[in-house]
């Protein structure tokens, strides 16, 4: 019986059902499951389609209409399957996951644990973010907590948060500072990707040469926690396989400037994109926010390519 109050949906326990089965699929049949549901999708996604296109005239000026088309193709095609590669990552058992990741760099992890710290795991948001953060979590056989928006209608919510509580230690909510600050400094780790228009805490920095909104907090955050903030990636390569490296800590970061952090951040997150940059979330308006008297970028002038 539901709970009084409490919506019934009744979808969830059959969604999870088919979540754990899709989770299970071989690494090639989910791909090519991603591959065609992408062309059952696309007619429904023209709105994400029109901000994706946008978003790489502005960021690829150097492609060709007919390149800036494919880059397009590929964008809508990762942004799909990755929401089955979340489902792998959500519902997977540890042991079909091993086979499908390279991972480099875990000492740097081990290394600020063993000083009895936090790690604030930086990133850049892709559409496998969430299967990137649970290989990391299984690579290292420490449990992570992870920072996710509340979905607003309640039972994707109750589902989505269901399926990453399978996964991580915790989910944070985007603005719960003070979940985010306790976990730290009691030695959690938390992955944390601050790199969208969160309108709030910003400060314009270049993004593929286009001024982009984003937080300064980033530095702070490890700070305030006691936490070592380690910068960590994840891409699907062209054989299927996953390559998750972690980095150390960069060079002078953090500086003591929240605004040249924050733009370092962005510059290191460009040069891991533009190894794969279908693999970003470029359906994201990542540049809503615009400096006092610039227009809308996202206006609608121009028909998408």
């Amino acid at each position: 019986m539901a709970e009084a109050g409490r919506p019934r949906c009744r979808f969830v326990a059959p969604a999870n059902r088919l979540a754990a089965l899709v989770a299970r699929l071989p690494q090639p049949l989910l791909l090519a499951l991603g591959g065609a549901l992408t062309g059952l999708a696309t007619p429904l996604l023209r709105s994400r389609r029109r901000i994706a296109a946008r978003n790489i005239a502005l960021c690829f000026p150097e492609l060709d209409p007919r390149a800036q088309r494919q880059l397009l193709r590929a964008t809508l095609r990762a942004n799909v399957t990755g929401l089955l590669e979340s489902l792998r990552g959500w519902f997977a058992p540890a042991a079909s996951l091993r086979g499908l990741v390279e991972v480099e760099g875990l000492e740097h992890v081990r290394a600020a644990i063993a000083q009895g710290r936090g790690v604030l795991l930086v990133t850049g948001h892709s559409p496998h973010l969430e299967l990137g953060g649970r290989m990391l979590s299984d690579a290292l056989g420490e449990p992570i907590a992870i920072v996710a928006r509340r979905n607003n209608n309640v039972c994707i919510e109750r589902f989505l948060d269901d399926a990453r509580r399978r996964a991580f230690a915790d989910v944070i909510a985007k603005k719960d500072m003070r979940g985010l600050l306790r976990t730290l400094s009691k030695g959690g780790l938390v992955a944390w990707a601050g790199d969208q228009d969160f309108n709030y805490q910003n400060a314009f920095v270049p993004f593929f040469g286009v001024q982009a909104a984003t937080v300064t907090a980033t530095a702070e955050i490890g700070r305030r926690g006691n936490a070592v903030v380690l910068p960590y990636w994840f891409q699907r390569e062209a054989d299927g396989r996953y390559r998750l490296w972690v980095e150390p800590q960069w060079p002078g970061w953090p500086s003591g400037d929240p605004v040249a952090d924050a733009a370092r951040y962005m510059a290191e997150l460009e040069r891991v994109v533009r190894r794969h940059p279908e693999q970003y979330l470029w359906v994201h308006r990542r540049f809503k926010t615009r400096p006092a008297g610039e227009a809308d970028l996202y206006a609608r002038t121009a028909e998408t390519p």
